[in-house]
């Protein structure tokens, strides 16, 4: 609508969230439907997200009955897509909350979105989601540089440019969780020993750390974990990892390097014995 001014007036239309809850693990679910206003068209107003949203229902938690509920539980960080706290699947695809614009999921009057929780993590309430299998899992596989003490160590190995322009891109992964969500092989339940496949965003920054010219020292635990229970060898390659990813980093890249050095790695140890 333009006003007298010739400047274009923002409008509201009504989009309509159907969301599964869940009071914790093993509580079941159910299913609250909201209306939210959500302000489009006009200059400067934006454009609404999931997590405005949220935000809005959790300062309005009515729903489209009229009856009065506890506001959403949902993480979140950065709201840009960094963090990678707000996974959540959105009319059936995992992706971030904080990027997914309502004008290009809602453009209409009365258009729906429905929010789940990913299935992979154990629920602790709504949306909210517990990851610590993945950060544990990253800790399996020693994803950090080992540089202890704050003496100066002297300059660090050099590194080409076109190594350092692959290790950049496989550095955006936020331990999202994407990945793992869309995985077929990522589960819910693990093995009895609690070592379950490790999934796409772990072996990946298992590669991210070994070309690196100091977290390679620590490249042979790295390929033990990936040679053994839940690691690389588990990949049944559907590569929904990668189509999934918001990050777009070559997931099934870093899968064939790693199955590749695992296989060096195991064929180094026959001979040598260690």
């Amino acid at each position: 609508m333009a006003s007298s001014n010739g400047t274009v007036q923002a409008t509201t239309r009504t989009v309509r969230f159907r969301i599964e809850r869940s009071d914790g693990p093993g509580r079941g679910t159910r299913w609250e439907i909201f209306d939210v206003p959500v302000a489009s068209g006009g200059e400067g107003s934006g454009s609404a997200n999931v997590i405005s949203c949220l935000q809005w229902i959790a300062a309005h938690p009515v729903t489209v009955e009229g009856r009065e509920t506890t506001p959403i539980t949902f993480d979140c960080g950065c709201l840009e897509e960094v963090c990678g706290a707000c996974t959540m699947v959105i009319n059936g695809k995992v992706r971030q909350a904080c990027s997914c614009l309502i004008d290009d999921y809602a453009p209409n009057e009365g258009d729906e979105i429905t929010l789940e929780a990913m299935s992979k993590f154990p629920t602790v309430k709504d949306l909210f989601v517990d990851r610590t299998r993945l950060f544990n899992d990253l800790k399996r596989i020693k994803g950090w540089v080992p540089i202890d003490g704050s003496y100066n160590l002297g300059a660090g190995p050099r590194e080409t440019p076109d190594t350092q322009q692959v290790r950049y891109k496989l550095s955006e992964c936020m331990s999202c969780g994407c990945c793992l969500e869309a995985c077929p092989q990522y589960t819910l339940e693990v093995e009895p020993s609690g070592k379950g496949f490790v999934g796409a965003a772990v072996i990946s920054q298992a590669r991210y750390f070994n070309e690196h010219g100091t977290g390679s020292t620590l490249k042979k635990d790295r390929l033990d974990v990936m040679s053994g229970v839940g690691g690389v060898s588990d990949c049944g390659n559907a590569q929904n990892c990668a189509k999934a990813c918001p990050k777009e980093i070559p997931l099934t890249e870093s899968i064939a390097a790693i199955g590749r050095s695992t296989t060096f790695h195991r064929i180094k140890q026959f001979f040598s014995g260690k």
